[in-house]
């Protein structure tokens, strides 16, 4: 089993990813992805619903910092304290949320707070990608982790 599926199974312990029909891309140690259709994340109108956007970009920023401190052996429960989200385009299409650190994070620093205090705080930014390469949602939002004992 890689961390990709052991990740996958854990969303889909939660009610709402399975819903969404939530699917993880992949984790290439900088950036993590998720993936959702459209059909079970439609609004109104016909297109992405918002908080759709915004819970894949939430969870592609944990997935992100889960999949980091696995990759280093560490373990914490990690939260989201705040995010901020701008909506800048209408998808019309199946989308995905590409989690990377924001700029002048660092995953290694992260990580070494949490071995070295027990937690550890860190900006993730995230996006929706569109076809044409620019963004049709973004997000900036702090996690903090929490070394399980």
């Amino acid at each position: 089993m890689t961390a990709n599926d052991g990740l996958q199974r854990t969303l889909e312990r939660i009610p709402l990813t399975r819903a969404m029909g939530l699917a993880v891309e992949g984790f290439d140690g900088e950036a993590f992805a998720l993936a959702a259709p459209l059909a079970p994340n439609v609004n109104d109108k016909g297109c992405a619903f918002g908080g759709s956007l915004a819970s894949l970009m939430t969870l592609a920023g944990w997935g992100l910092l889960e999949l980091a401190l696995e990759a280093r052996a560490l373990h914490a429960d990690i939260y989201v304290q705040d995010s901020s989200i701008r909506y800048l385009a209408p998808v019309w299409h199946d989308f995905r949320a590409i989690a990377t650190a924001a700029p002048g994070e660092s995953l290694d620093a992260f990580a070494a707070a949490l071995a070295e205090r027990g937690k550890a705080r860190m900006r993730v930014h995230g996006r929706v990608p569109l076809p044409d390469g620019g963004d049709a949602a973004t997000l900036e939002a702090r996690f903090v982790a929490i070394a399980r004992r």
